[in-house]
C-alpha cells in the first residue's frame, strides 16, 4: 500500500525517516441509494432551504454556526491565516508509561515504516520504547490538520496511532454508575470463579462478524436467483423484568463447567487414540 505521509520522526536530537502506511483497514459492505422503480443509482443535490432550490458549488460558501441560525462565514483565506506551518516531521515531546494513558485516547493505528537510512535509529527507538514500556507522545500534520499521537510498539513494529485531544472526551462524571457497596460478597466470588472458567488466551481470529456473513449469504443466494437459507435463530428466553442474579450466576458455573468437561474429554479421547494398544498378559493356572 502507497505511503499516506513520509517524514521523519524526531527525539531530541535524533531524527528518523518514516513513512506512515494504514494498519487496519475497513471491512463493511458498501450500497448505493437506486430507485426502485428502474434500479437507477440516485445522485444527490445542493439545495437551499430558503429558496428551496438547487445550488452550485460556486454559490457554496463554509460557515460556522455560533448560535441557532447564526453563521459567521469563512473564506480560503481565513483558513490560510489559521493553517499551521507545514510540516513533514513528528515531534515527540514525551514519552509516558502506557499504563498511565486511558484507553478512550487512541482512536486510529498506523505503522511507522523505517524509511531509506533509517533502520538503525528505528531499531534503536523501538527497543528504547519496548524496554521502558513507554509511550511517545508528539504531535503530526496531516491534510492541514494538527493530530495528538502515541508512538508505541507492536511486535517488531513501530506502531503510530492517532489521539484524541483531552477537550474531546466526555468525563465520566456526566453519568450515574453503581457504587461496589451494591454487590454482595457471594456474589462477587461466583462472578469471579465465572470468568476464571470462560478465561481463554486472546485469539481474535475466533471472534467473527456474524452479520455481515449473513448479509454476504443473502447477497450470493440473490445473485443466483435463490431463496437465502440461514440457519435458524434459536428463540430468545422470555424476560421476566426480574433479575434473580445468584440463579443465573449459578446456571451459567453449570454450564460453563459442562462444556470445558466435554472439552477436556474429547482431548483426553483424541490422545487415547493416539496411543498404542498393549496387549493384556494371560494368567496361568
Amino acid at each position: 500500500m502507497a505511503a499516506i505521509w513520509k517524514g521523519s520522526l524526531t527525539f531530541g536530537l535524533v531524527n528518523i525517516p518514516v513513512e506512515l502506511r494504514t494498519a487496519v483497514r475497513a471491512d463493511h459492505i458498501s450500497f448505493r441509494l437506486l430507485h426502485e422503480k428502474d434500479l437507477s443509482p440516485v445522485k444527490y443535490e445542493r439545495v437551499c432551504q430558503k429558496e428551496d432550490k438547487a445550488i452550485s458549488w460556486n454559490e457554496i460558501v463554509k460557515g460556522y454556526e455560533y448560535q441557532k441560525g447564526k453563521f459567521v462565514v469563512l473564506t480560503d483565506a481565513d483558513f490560510k491565516t489559521a493553517a499551521l506551518e507545514h510540516s513533514r516531521t513528528i515531534d515527540i515531546l514525551d514519552f509516558v508509561k502506557e499504563s498511565e494513558i486511558d484507553p478512550r485516547y487512541f482512536e486510529t493505528p498506523y505503522y511507522l515504516v523505517p524509511g531509506k537510512g533509517g533502520d538503525k535509529p528505528y531499531a534503536l527507538l523501538r527497543e528504547a520504547i519496548r524496554q521502558t514500556g513507554s509511550v511517545g507522545i508528539g504531535k503530526i500534520i496531516i491534510r492541514q490538520s494538527q493530530h495528538l499521537v502515541g508512538v508505541k510498539v507492536v511486535g517488531d513494529a513501530l506502531v503510530l496511532e492517532i489521539m484524541r485531544f483531552a477537550n474531546e472526551l466526555v468525563d465520566a462524571g456526566e453519568y450515574s454508575f453503581p457504587s461496589k457497596s451494591a454487590v454482595r460478597p457471594q456474589e462477587l466470588k461466583m462472578a469471579e470463579q465465572l470468568v476464571g472458567n470462560l478465561a481463554e488466551p486472546f485469539d481474535p481470529t475466533r471472534y467473527t462478524d456474524d452479520y455481515r456473513a449473513n448479509l454476504m449469504r443473502v447477497i450470493k443466494a440473490k445473485m443466483k436467483g435463490k431463496k437465502p437459507e440461514l440457519e435458524e435463530r434459536e428463540a430468545e428466553a422470555k424476560d421476566s423484568g426480574v433479575l434473580d442474579l445468584m440463579s443465573r450466576l449459578r446456571a451459567s458455573l453449570e454450564e460453563g463447567s459442562g462444556k470445558k468437561g466435554a472439552v477436556r474429554a474429547k482431548k483426553k479421547s483424541v490422545a487415547a487414540r493416539g496411543k498404542p494398544v498393549r496387549a493384556k498378559k494371560s494368567k496361568t493356572a
